[in-house]
């Protein structure tokens, strides 16, 4: 996964001497998107190259999750293109299965990533409609570039770790950490834990914690919808899909609504206000997913997690709240998600927004213009990362044969001419 260039990084750096034009396109990222597109232009029997900063592939997975992990949404829907999840597979997949799944994944298709390459700089240079794409060694901090017709973004939208700012947060003297640190509650047993943040992984970590007897309360700024992970005996979002069939996304959200109200009860009586929006039209919007409840809910009705307002600031033994309230802590975590990286490194204001997002929406974000392809940014997770890879691997497969198919005849008409 590509993370921010490393702009603090002060080691020296060996300046290349030459650019080397690849053959097929540049992927960067070696998650779950980049992965993807790799697998389905190997099946174009088109050549690629991908760079990734880590050291292995799916950095995002193997170390910046909580041991807990689970994907939240049944197997069938977040298989990546032309192979699915081996049958003894649970329903849904721990975050070592998935990995697992990953591995085999780059093994069947061939996919060999360059590790350690941090992209720092992708410029299309238009006199030779080249991508030229600037990555550092992370082994010896020598400068390379490489140089395609073709670039596909596969670096993420969880690229970046988002940390708020909140006043007073030199003073506090307990231990201050985001969700991409946290991995288990066992060693916060018995301690104070504020959990900023109540999406899925802020839900979840809390839910870990108490299981690992500590005391976990969840600071809320804004609405959310918690929905049954299941219902009418199956996915919760298997029911959503189906119905969006045949169904408006507003009717489909007042269902959804509906049935989480009558397995769930009021989630306002505790704290939990849903937005005005439903599930699905948010989703759509702004890519924010509801939470899809795998055990927190009965523990913050039953009290032993503990719902508290926007933190205001930081206090040397604790927080002080918007509502005016104060409270001790011995931990802080900071579930608040990631962001795009590609305003960092990008240079091309068509395809991506400032904050690192695409311009179109899906399903027409996918393309941009002079060779430029993202994959895994339409807010549709793993099920949209396929679908995107899919169209930009056909598209390139076709632009390659065009290329393959001059190349041909031009070679032709020289051994006819001599």
């Amino acid at each position: 996964m590509q993370e921010q260039a490393a702009a603090a990084d002060t080691s020296p750096r060996r300046e290349s001497s030459s650019c080397s034009v690849v053959h097929g396109p540049i992927i960067v990222g070696a998650g779950p998107s980049g992965l993807a597109v790799a697998a389905a232009l190997r099946r174009h029997e088109v050549p690629f190259t991908v760079l990734e900063r880590s050291d292995g592939i799916a950095d995002l997975w193997t170390n910046r999750t909580y041991d807990r992990l689970r994907l939240h949404l049944p197997k069938v829907f977040c298989e990546l293109p032309h192979a699915g999840f081996p049958p003894e597979f649970p329903a849904y997949p721990t975050k070592h299965d998935f990995l697992r799944y990953l591995r085999s994944y780059a093994e069947r298709f061939g996919v060999s990533p360059l590790f350690g390459r941090a992209v720092t700089r992708a410029r299309f240079d238009a006199a030779a409609s080249l991508w030229r794409v600037t990555a550092v060694s992370a082994a010896d901090g020598e400068v390379a570039e490489y140089a395609s017709p073709w670039l596909v973004v596969a670096s993420g939208e969880n690229a970046e770790v988002v940390v708020p700012k909140v006043k007073g947060r030199e003073r506090f003297a307990g231990e201050l950490l985001h969700s991409s640190e946290y991995r288990s509650g066992e060693r916060f047993k018995g301690r104070r834990v504020l959990v900023v943040g109540c999406g899925n992984s802020g839900m979840e970590m809390c839910l870990d914690l108490c299981e690992h007897g500590a005391m976990p309360f969840m600071s809320v700024r804004s609405g959310v919808h918690v929905l049954p992970r299941e219902m009418l005996g199956t996915s919760t979002f298997g029911v959503a899909m189906k119905l969006l069939k045949w169904l408006p996304i507003k009717v489909v959200d007042r269902f959804l609504l509906l049935v989480a109200k009558m397995v769930l009860g009021d989630t306002e009586k505790y704290g939990l206000k849903r937005p005005k929006l439903g599930p699905l039209e948010i989703k759509n919007i702004t890519g924010k997913s509801p939470v899809l409840d795998v055990g927190a809910w009965s523990l913050i009705k039953s009290g032993n997690i503990k719902i508290v307002p926007e933190v205001e600031s930081f206090t040397s033994n604790g927080a002080r709240f918007v509502d005016g309230n104060e409270m001790a802590l011995d931990a802080v975590i900071f579930a608040t998600g990631y962001k795009s990286n590609v305003p960092s490194w990008l240079k091309d204001g068509e395809l991506f927004t400032e904050d690192g997002k695409p311009r179109a929406q899906h399903p027409s974000n996918w393309r941009g213009p002079n060779g430029l392809y993202s994959v895994g940014f339409s807010g549709r997770g793993l099920l949209g990362a396929g679908e995107d890879a899919l169209r930009a691997a056909a598209d390139i497969a076709g632009r390659w044969q065009e290329l393959a198919a001059a190349a041909a005849s031009d070679a032709e008409a020289k051994i006819s001419s001599v």
